[in-house]
């Protein structure tokens, strides 16, 4: 017997070569996409956001219906890394606005140990 394995109808080298690394792929982009949103302030949490959403109606519309092969890869990759990087801005802003939150009551306890202390 012969080890053989099957390959799609319609699908390209390129194609299958992405759709193998396209979950890896995906994911460095969303973390290259976090770092930058994260020490760039001109690129806001809602452009990421907003481009999530985009990506991801490019992908529903016209992305799993592409007749290319690589293009129905490709703009998988784009949505799915998008969507990442759009929960990494949620988990950032819940954080970020926790972080504030604590700060403040760290403050109002320090003020009231402060002004309470009658030594």
């Amino acid at each position: 017997m012969s080890d053989s394995s099957v390959i799609e109808h319609g699908s390209t080298g390129a194609g299958r070569w992405l759709r193998e690394r396209r979950n890896r792929i995906a994911l460095w982009i969303a973390v290259v996409e976090a770092i930058i949103v994260a020490v760039a302030h001109d690129a806001s949490r809602w452009t990421v956001m907003g481009l999530a959403a985009v990506a991801l109606a490019v992908y529903l519309y016209w992305g799993r219906t592409a007749k290319s092969d690589l293009s129905r890869q490709l703009s998988w990759i784009f949505a799915a890394s998008q969507v990442l990087a759009f929960i990494a801005a949620i988990i950032a802003l819940i954080i970020g606005t926790l972080v504030l939150v604590v700060a403040g009551i760290f403050a109002a306890v320090a003020l009231l140990i402060l002004f309470t202390d009658r030594r």
